[in-house]
């Protein structure tokens, strides 16, 4: 699965989850709403350590009652969030 349909796969799934829309996960995420709205558009993509930054506070925040995409890689958590 390419890099950017997991993100927008894994905002819609978090933010259905918890009831909100893909701009409070954003907000959440990157201090910022629109970064899921402009990534739906057909040509828009995000740098690389955004995704990889995205990547990591999915998989550090993800909800534990959940299941993570099976279809998507999800990252060990990061040592602040396993300590």
């Amino acid at each position: 699965m390419e890099t950017k349909h997991a993100l927008l796969t894994l905002a819609d799934a978090m933010a259905s989850h918890d009831g909100v829309t893909h701009f409070a996960i954003s907000m959440r995420a990157l201090g910022k709403g629109d970064f899921f709205k402009k990534l739906r558009q057909p040509e828009a993509g995000c740098h690389i350590r955004t995704a990889e930054r995205l990547m990591r506070w999915f998989a550090d925040q993800w909800p534990a009652d959940l299941e993570w995409p099976r279809d998507i890689p999800r990252p060990p958590k990061s040592k602040q969030e396993a300590a």
